[in-house]
């Protein structure tokens, strides 16, 4: 089949931009042959990669990436790998018992193995870390949201800890806070510096990984051809690990919600700023409600910054306009400005919006799609964890190796179908703006 569109990433990602330049790409220029191929290189794709090389030591493995890796949405997220339940459609992220502790259970495998990578390709804790990580309330409601999810972890046996206002200060520099909740489980990254990291550590003379080579065309001729424009990849098994793009491959039609979320990194701060603000060099907060502003403070390649994430909208083109992420970025400004009013002089050197892609009954669209092709997509807004664990578990699918992981997520329903075009567009935007005006504080 012919690939109806290419992956279109809005700004530049500060992640990306703030690292130094990476080595030249690899370009697909010949046509070649592989055991296995994996197209797409974010989590998914690198964390299949990573499984294929090691069930099959010996087999060549091609990974082919649409643009450079770390510019798309994998370098693009706020950089928590979350192991509890946070659905994004909830008051506080919770839902059945059982099934959150099914999910959790897959999180953290994904999260282990994204550490074994770090390890074994010795990144440093800047690129992974596990510090956990806390929901911050801004709101008695806020609080109130922090309050039910305690009770639901909880009900799960998970460790949580309540953090007062004066704890969330002194960790965060900011007044803005009225209480936070930690829980110990996340993991941290710089998501591009992990993703660029990983790549790197699996290059070798049977993995080879092509950048700035996306497939245009994807057809079975006794094995599966991928066409980029300038190559060509021949191989009996292939994995897609595109995220939503499965749509533009024509797989899970009218089954996948394509959504845009926004952030802003501010510049460097100053030495006087960075005293200014105080706190830990190093931290990240989630709102409470799952509407509300993600932020966090980094330290180290790039120097001290601040990043805000708010903001949601649904775009079945998937791609949005510069002059949307301008306006976005004006509300950005105003969370800003709201938490840390020490830093009025700080302003946003990068903005930029990456792809969500999310199914009605928020269930993966993976498993064997056609006879070895298999997909490893739709991670529910949860890609840097649950794209890692999809990612494995698809590998162990194509590669006949059984795991009672795999068997959990084979037998999950596939996505449920989406009501027509305008009516999912209009709905889901309807719902999401009204989910932002209630959140509040927390925005």
């Amino acid at each position: 089949m012919k690939v109806t569109r290419l992956p279109v990433d809005p700004g530049l990602s500060g992640w990306n931009e703030i690292l130094p330049a990476p080595e030249a790409a690899e370009v697909l220029e010949e046509r070649t042959t592989a055991d296995f191929l994996v197209i797409g290189g974010g989590y998914a794709g690198l964390a299949a990669t990573r499984r294929l090389s090691q069930l099959h030591p010996d087999a060549r493995i091609v990974l082919l990436e649409a643009r450079r890796i770390g510019e798309g949405p994998a370098g693009r997220n706020s950089g928590f790998m979350i192991d509890l339940p946070h659905d994004l459609a909830s008051d506080d992220y919770g839902g059945a018992v059982e099934a959150d502790k099914a999910q959790t259970r897959a999180n953290r495998a994904g999260i282990d193995f994204a550490g074994e990578m770090a390890e074994a390709f010795g990144l440093g804790e800047e690129a992974f870390a596990r510090p956990g990580k806390i929901n911050a309330a801004a709101s008695d409601k806020g609080h109130r949201h922090n309050l039910d999810y305690a009770k639901h972890l909880t009900a799960m046996g998970e460790a949580h800890e309540m953090l007062d206002a004066a704890q969330m200060r002194e960790l965060t520099g900011s007044a803005y806070y009225r209480s936070g909740l930690f829980t110990p489980g996340a993991a941290m990254i710089q998501p591009a510096l992990f993703v660029r990291g990983v790549a790197r550590g699996l290059r070798s003379n049977r993995v080879r990984i092509f950048e700035n080579s996306p497939v245009t065309e994807l057809k079975r001729e006794g094995a599966w051809n991928a066409v980029t424009p300038k190559g060509r990849v021949v191989a009996p098994k292939v994995i897609l690990a595109v995220n939503g793009h499965a749509n533009s491959f024509g797989y899970f039609k009218r089954q996948l919600l394509h959504v845009f979320t926004y952030a802003s990194m501010t510049r460097a701060l100053s030495a006087e700023e960075v005293r200014t603000l105080g706190g830990t060099p190093r931290w990240g907060v989630t709102p409470a409600d799952p509407m509300g502003t993600t932020v966090r403070r980094i330290s180290g390649t790039g120097g001290d910054r601040l990043v805000i994430r708010n903001r949601f909208t649904c775009d079945p083109s998937m791609e949005v306009s510069a002059a949307r992420i301008a306006r976005v970025g004006r509300d950005h400004d105003r969370a800003f400005a709201a938490r840390f009013p020490t830093l009025k002089g700080v302003g946003m050197e990068y903005r930029w919006g990456g792809r969500l892609c999310l199914s009605w009954n928020s269930v993966p669209a993976t498993g064997e799609v056609e006879t070895g092709l298999y997909s490893a997509c739709c991670q529910n807004g949860l890609g840097t964890a649950k794209g890692t664990m999809l990612g494995m578990v698809t590998a162990d699918l194509a590669a006949g190796h059984r795991t009672e992981l795999l068997a959990e997520v084979l037998a999950l329903d596939p996505p449920k179908r989406l009501p027509p075009g305008p009516v999912t567009y209009l709905g889901a935007n309807a719902v999401i703006r009204w989910g932002e005006m209630k959140a509040g504080r927390e925005m």
